[in-house]
């Protein structure tokens, strides 16, 4: 059983900064892609950053220069600086990630179950 549990999340004031962690557990023969979405207050979820298994990383063109996304291989474990954050960042995170349980397994994508930021003064 995989679960991805994020941790972080709360209230901040603008221009503020918060890190978001997302730990893996359960069976895991390879972990691909990981990624943050966000999903606002009537709004669709959408990415916020991607990072590839080799370290390669994309990003929201809003959190560009603002947000840092990073992961730890050995602990499983996918990061979101967040920086200099603004009102409209406002939303519910969740993190992501594509992985295989078995050598034989199908990849799957699985999902955490999001953490609140609330940036407001």
């Amino acid at each position: 059983q995989v679960q991805l549990v994020e941790s972080g999340g709360g209230l901040v004031q603008p221009g503020g900064s918060l890190r978001l962690s997302c730990a893996i557990s359960g069976t895991i023969f390879r972990l691909s892609a990981m990624g943050w979405y966000r999903q606002g207050p009537g709004k669709q979820r959408e990415l916020v950053a991607g990072i590839t298994s080799g370290g390669s990383t994309n990003y929201l063109d809003f959190v560009k220069g603002r947000f840092t996304i990073s992961r730890d291989n050995a602990k499983n474990t996918v990061y979101l600086q967040m920086d200099s954050l603004k009102p409209e960042d406002t939303a519910v995170y969740y993190c992501n990630a594509e992985l295989r349980t078995t050598p034989w397994a199908l990849s799957r994508v699985y999902w955490g179950q999001g953490t609140q930021v609330t940036v407001s003064s």
